[in-house]
């Protein structure tokens, strides 16, 4: 399976340019879009999803072209907006029940064994007599998952699903994304590079409505080699430093010092110690070099 993305451009009625000739290729597995708020991560998640057009481009999935034949492709796809609505007063059980119904599955012993395996797979059996709008931000996320999966979707679109989840919460929500990711094409769409840190087999950066780099994640470590240093700078000439190197992250630490990240080369020389870069420092120097 691959999706292919060619020449995608969009641009809104109010002049903003959400995405600007984006190109791309994404592989089976989980693939993570990574980018900062307003990059056009969601304008292409709605794209793909066939919930609007793009003024120009070319899409295709698994020989689908997607703008030609949209009814194919809903077929397969799953999408899991950044929020969605439950019914109220209705229990996961019930509504996955009723779902499955509208998708098409008229037996009910076949509705039933489905229901069961989603309920299972997205760890909520022991909650699908409860109702849906009473559940927790990260168990709702998980039911989107739920419902999404009853037509065995090839191709599956999660926009910032892990917004407002607590720690023990992302985390189940991404256990259950890698579990489901090695039958699928998943697009995890977030701003937030701890999310997909480790869950993704391929990441692409995105900013202004283009693809800046895509990579592997295993592939980071070298492609920064020798370029992330650190180095503790009291607080009052913070200002200054910033200007003076290129600052990847920074933390407060104690005693009126901050300890800061930076990208270049041989900066033992002024007091730099040396760092093991990581996805995080390669987020931050591609939108540096966006500047």
């Amino acid at each position: 399976m691959q999706l292919t993305i060619h020449q995608l451009s969009k641009t809104y009625s109010n002049g903003v340019k959400a995405l600007d000739n984006l190109q791309i290729e994404i592989n089976s597995g989980m693939f993570g879009l990574l980018g900062p708020n307003g990059a056009g991560k969601s304008s292409l998640m709605r794209t793909l999803a066939t919930l609007q057009i793009p003024d120009t481009g070319q899409i295709v999935f698994d020989g689908i072209d997607i703008l030609a034949d949209p009814m194919s492709l809903r077929k397969v796809l799953g999408y899991l907006p950044q929020e969605f609505g439950v019914y109220p007063g209705m229990s996961a059980e019930y509504l996955l029940d009723y779902f499955s119904l509208l998708k098409g599955i008229t037996d009910s012993k076949s509705r039933k064994k489905l229901v069961n395996q989603v309920l299972e797979l997205t760890n909520l059996s022991e909650v699908r007599n409860k109702n849906v709008d009473s559940f927790s931000g990260g168990m709702k996320q998980r039911f989107g998952i739920a419902q999404i999966l009853l037509n065995n979707p090839k191709l599956i679109i999660v926009d910032e699903p892990t917004a407002g989840l607590d720690p023990a919460e992302r985390n189940r929500f991404l256990n259950v994304l890698r579990e489901i990711a090695i039958t699928n094409i998943i697009i995890f769409s977030t701003h937030i590079v701890e999310d997909i840190n480790g869950i993704c087999n391929e990441l692409a950066i995105m900013n202004g409505g283009k693809i800046l780099r895509q990579v592997k994640p295993a592939e980071v470590p070298e492609l920064l080699k020798g370029k992330v240093w650190t180095r503790e700078v009291p607080v009052n000439h913070f200002e200054l430093f910033e200007k003076t190197y290129s600052v990847l992250s920074s933390s407060y630490l104690q005693n009126g010092l901050i300890g800061v990240r930076v990208y270049g080369d041989q900066l033992d020389e002024a007091g730099f110690s040396p760092a093991q870069p990581g996805l995080e420092d390669f987020y931050f120097q591609t939108l540096l070099n966006d500047r």
